[in-house]
């Protein structure tokens, strides 16, 4: 990927069935603390780093430009694996109206995680310009 200049890395301790919020994307540098930037993020990618328990991903997806979340998609995550994206800006959409193929994708707002009854470790990586 060209261009990035910024990488953020951390590790997360998930707590037994609690959700956590892993990663947050908003329009601006200081709109929300702890955010990456929306519009610069162009690679995401978490990892479970447990040896045999998964994680739930709640991807929190926005109902319009820039806006906050009012639709999610969750994706299972087994031990060792990891989950991949690419742009969050425009790069995401759900419909719940039927099992189409939608063109027109808004942006994803945030990354939630939980886990079962036991603590997992997430490890979080996203490239930004």
């Amino acid at each position: 990927i060209t261009g990035i200049e910024n990488v953020f890395r951390r590790v997360v301790k998930l707590p037994a069935s609690q959700n956590t919020t892993v990663a947050v994307f908003q329009n601006g540098e200081n709109a929300a603390d702890g955010a990456l930037h929306l519009h610069d993020t162009r690679y995401v990618r978490i990892t479970n780093l447990s040896i045999g328990e998964t994680v739930t991903l709640s991807l929190q997806v926005a109902g319009g430009e820039d806006g906050t979340a009012s639709k999610s998609a969750s994706v299972l995550l087994d031990a060792g694996k990891s989950f991949m994206m690419g742009t969050v800006h425009d790069g995401i959409s759900v419909d719940s109206t039927g099992a189409t193929v939608v063109t027109a994708l808004t942006d994803l707002e945030s990354i939630i995680a939980v886990c079962g009854s036991t603590e997992v470790t997430l490890e979080v990586f996203v490239a930004t310009l």
